[in-house]
């Protein structure tokens, strides 16, 4: 276990930070470190009127905001369980999530609350709004208005006598303490708690703050779900304990969105999914490359090279001038769009993790040689091995270490499935690791195609491909009845429309399309028909599809 401690990490930020901004909801108010302090003083008070203690469940769902990041850090700081909630779960999913995990209390955004309370709750004493710490509801026999005006009381006092430095502590909390548990899945039959400790967190922050960002802390922007341990280690904790002045975008994340806060807030560091990227390189760079002066200009050498300068240029200030990197995680990246921002010379880097060591598992700078196509190196916390590799060099990745999960909440079988009998974490993708140790990652065993010949098909390197060739803009390649590859295909409807391309056309540009692809596929990846899908498939937080909803279009 390391040394560092994570509740005496964000205490020490708090008090050295007192004076500075802390958070900012985008467009909205600012909080200075001082105030989130009397904030999450004001929630532990709150706790102390519901009997909450050490160990205890805290649910907690909303968009991201100041008050979502106060009540994460005031639930932690205290030795409570924060179970954070994804707000695009169903009704059913989130009071699934809240009933399963024994949450004492439930802090919900209004539009969540609203969504959820015909549901029964089961453990929750309170139903708390995320907007002003007011009750939705509190269960009876629990002494409603005397808690309430407790906190009128404290609200009114800390106006009057403002809470000093010298006043402020938190109380000692072991790293080996449990700090969260992160669904990986709202769906009852499906559902995960991944149950982290405050050493797992306190990994993740100390490999951040001594790799990644050693200057001044500066701005970022959170535009992940926090609810996500991607977002919520490196937008949000990794930064508080720096001292960077968090701004919360509390909006769905379009590109028109983000690309404005960015052109606002200019951020230090950028956190972001592949998703968020692509979607900018098809609005954004596409149209340019497409068009016939600068298709013909980049195709002659040694001139290219000045116009991928100049793209790159543009891509780089377009996320503002501030940025270190790029820093690109929770799916695969395309690989075309991959390799056209490496020769522009945009500044990104592909990391890979899971939510069972959240999150980081491997990470290599930009400029220290990454390869494209590779998630980076394994991080000094962890060990890694590639369990039962094929010819190539391919099999399972498996990793053991300080920041693994302890297990799955109130699930042994799974738990146990989970780890062998030395104790390695089968994380269930498959990869493998070069001469100078970047990791590959191939895909999932669970996704991975058995080919008649015996050969091994990994769906989403053909999806990658077919991604990037026209009127694409997502696609689910399966093993059909007859163990041939179909391929289904959500077209992109806007590109289509604005270019007056008909329903009939889009199924013989799929042909093509299909012919292209298999031209360059070896005979047993190739497609054997591809079919229009009707409507966007459905993804996880980090926008991966959830292929194990689609094996009856096949």
């Amino acid at each position: 276990m390391i040394k560092e401690n994570l509740v005496g990490t964000l205490e020490k930020s708090i008090l050295k930070n007192w004076e500075h901004p802390c958070f900012s909801d985008y467009g909205g108010a600012t909080y200075s470190y001082a105030d989130v302090a009397a904030g999450i003083v004001r929630i532990h008070e709150l706790f102390k009127s519901f009997g909450i203690k050490r160990g205890d469940k805290i649910a907690l769902c909303g968009r991201n905001s100041s008050n979502w990041a106060v009540t994460y850090l005031a639930t932690v700081t205290c030795g409570a369980v924060i179970v954070p909630i994804l707000v695009d779960f169903s009704p059913e999913e989130i009071v699934h999530i809240v009933n399963h995990s024994d949450s004492k209390l439930f802090f919900a955004a209004d539009s969540v609350f609203e969504r959820t309370c015909e549901f029964k709750l089961e453990t929750a004493e309170a139903v708390v709004s995320l907007e002003n710490f007011g009750f939705f509801f509190v269960r009876e026999g629990k002494r409603e208005a005397e808690i309430v005006e407790k906190d009128r009381e404290f609200v009114e006092n800390i106006k009057h006598n403002p809470l000093v430095k010298e006043n402020f502590h938190f109380e000692t909390i072991t790293n080996d303490t449990q700090a969260s548990i992160v669904y990986t899945s709202g769906t009852t039959g499906f559902s995960k708690g991944v149950m982290l400790t405050h050493n797992a967190l306190m990994v993740n922050v100390k490999f951040f703050v001594d790799h990644l960002m050693k200057d001044e802390p500066g701005t970022v922007l959170a535009f992940l779900p926090l609810a996500h341990c991607f977002g919520c280690a490196y937008d949000f904790l990794s930064q508080f304990t720096r001292g960077a002045h968090i701004y919360f975008l509390g909006k769905i994340p379009t590109p028109k969105v983000i690309l404005q806060a960015f052109e606002e807030i200019n951020p230090v560091l950028v956190v972001t999914v592949p998703l968020i990227l692509e979607k900018i390189y098809l609005s954004k760079i596409v149209p340019l490359l497409e068009s016939s002066m600068l298709g013909t200009l980049i195709k002659i050498p040694f001139l290219n090279k000045l116009i991928y300068a100049k793209i790159g240029e543009k891509i780089n200030n377009a996320f503002g001038n501030n940025h270190f990197e790029l820093l690109i995680g929770g799916a695969a990246f395309n690989p075309q769009i991959e390799e056209f921002f490496a020769k522009c010379g945009v500044r990104f880097t592909v990391g890979y993790g899971m939510t069972e060591c959240a999150p980081l598992i491997a990470y290599t700078h930009y400029f220290d040689g990454r390869p494209v196509g590779s998630c980076g190196k394994v991080i000094e916390y962890l060990q890694l091995k590639i369990d039962s590799q094929d010819e190539n060099g391919v099999g399972e990745i498996c990793v053991k270490g300080e920041n693994v999960f302890t297990g799955y909440y109130k699930m042994e079988r799974e738990t146990e499935d989970a780890f062998d009998g030395e104790g390695w974490f089968h994380t269930g993708d498959l990869g493998f690791v070069d001469d100078k140790g970047f990791l590959f990652i191939k895909g999932r065993i669970k996704s991975m195609i058995l080919s008649a010949s015996g050969q091994n098909i990994y769906p989403e390197e053909i999806e990658a491909r077919l991604n990037s060739m026209p009127y694409v803009a997502e696609s689910l390649v399966l093993e059909n009845r007859e163990h041939k590859l179909s391929a289904f295909v959500y077209p992109d409807r806007a590109k289509a429309k604005k270019d007056g391309v008909t329903d009939e056309q889009l199924v013989g540009i799929m042909e093509e399309n299909r012919i292209k692809l298999n031209a360059g596929s070896s005979s047993f990846t190739k497609i054997s028909d591809i079919k229009i899908h009707p409507q966007e498939f459905e993804k996880t937080s980090t926008k991966k599809i959830k292929r194990r909803l689609y094996s009856d279009l096949v």
